[in-house]
């Protein structure tokens, strides 16, 4: 009787621990599927996800995660302070997209044992807003809040882009490197409509 207990507590345990696995590598299925060039892998336990990423990918997560913070928190602003309804819109879109894919890369960084961004923004990071720019926008209101929003967001995605083109050439990890494709792809269709917007605004 004893023995039986203790096969059906490793049974128990064996399948809670194979539930688990799957729920992570199904976030990162998910993930896969934003790109076309991404791999269609069966569902991988953790243990085998870690064996692929590489210190490119740990970057590529820990710098993306808050500068997708201070979008997003420029996106919040425009919901108060925007004039025009396309700036906010896509205010509402970029913020959409962003708040997501902050959480993936997160959860990546949980099951690669690396440490999340913590502390202040990194000023150096590509196109991120100084504390000066980010407190002008936030004073400012109207379609002098919509003009400084474009411009700023337009520089923030083209260090967005840079970095997942980085992740893309010295990455590893095929989720990683899906993420950084839709990133460069989406950002780049974003730059395009906000200089159109600029024309007019």
């Amino acid at each position: 009787m004893f023995t039986s207990r203790i096969a059906l507590t490793g049974v128990a345990a064996l399948a809670f621990l194979t539930a688990c696995g799957s729920g992570r590598s199904g976030a990162g299925h998910d993930m896969s599927a934003m790109s076309s060039t991404a791999p269609s892998a069966a569902p991988s336990t953790p243990a085998s996800s870690a064996a692929v990423f590489n210190d490119a990918d740990v970057m590529f997560a820990q710098m993306m995660i808050p500068h997708h913070r201070q979008a997003v928190e420029m996106a919040d602003l425009a919901e108060t302070r925007a004039a025009d309804k396309e700036i906010k819109e896509l205010a509402a879109k970029i913020k959409g997209a962003q708040d997501p894919e902050i959480q993936t890369m997160e959860g990546w960084l949980k099951e690669w044992g690396k440490p999340m961004p913590t502390g202040g923004m990194d000023h150096s990071m590509p196109g991120i807003m100084s504390e000066e720019d980010m407190k002008k926008l936030e004073a400012a209101k109207g379609a002098a809040f919509d003009r400084m929003f474009a411009e700023l967001m337009i520089a923030h995605h083209n260090g967005a882009i840079e970095m997942a083109r980085t992740e893309l050439e010295q990455g590893s990890d095929p989720r990683a490197k899906a993420l950084a494709k839709a990133i460069e792809s989406a950002q780049q269709a974003e730059v395009a409509q906000m200089r159109k917007l600029l024309e007019r605004l």
